[in-house]
């Protein structure tokens, strides 16, 4: 089985995925792989020092990522195509991680440019984390994102309702920790339950 989870920045995604992984899902965090693994690479290193100039590396010759952020976010064009670039290498990597693990797990993978890179077929199920705009931001606040930031990042994505409404199912995170787990624990539960 393999469950997409998406939903917009600051809607609590990656908690949603932790409480996955703890009722038994193999989880995939889609951030960490292209943080870690893909932004790492010496050819995507030297690939973003060539797109965005000497800038966007950081005197380590690492990518600086907040200098690459603020270029691509200013940018749609250069967004997309910096994005064509990194995600095959992330889907590759989906596909590794899937492969070297033992037949019949469980997946849940953070995805959350699913429905913008129309990935909607790779799924057995899509499930939408959800928030209110207030929730949103306040969790962006705590992630040091400020008001303006957070809104250029949130108007990038397909809007949350479109999100929910292309969802098989919804979890809302408009309460605490344990009103979301007791959320991830039904549904994996009920999940559990079609694939018998």
């Amino acid at each position: 089985m393999l469950i997409g989870l998406t939903g917009n920045m600051g809607c609590g995604k990656s908690t949603a995925a932790r409480f996955f992984e703890e009722f038994g899902f193999a989880r995939i965090d889609s951030d960490a792989l292209v943080r870690e693994r893909i932004l790492t690479a010496p050819d995507v290193e030297a690939e973003a020092a060539r797109r965005f100039g000497p800038g966007a590396l950081d005197p380590a010759g690492r990518i600086d990522r907040p200098a690459v952020a603020r270029i691509i976010f200013s940018d749609d064009a250069r967004r997309l195509a910096w994005e064509d670039f990194v995600l095959p290498r992330l889907y590759l990597l989906w596909r590794e991680l899937r492969e070297a693990a033992p037949a019949g797990a469980r997946w849940v993978i953070e995805a959350p440019l699913l429905h913008e890179k129309e990935l909607e077929k790779e799924f057995d199920f899509i499930v939408c984390v959800a928030s209110s705009t207030a929730h949103q931001y306040a969790r962006l606040r705590e992630r040091g994102f400020s008001q303006a930031l957070a809104a250029q990042r949130i108007s990038r994505q397909f809007p949350l309702a479109k999100k929910i409404e292309l969802a098989d199912f919804v979890l809302s995170n408009d309460g605490d920790t344990d009103f979301l787990r007791d959320q991830v624990r039904h549904l994996a539960g009920l999940l559990e339950n079609r694939a018998l």
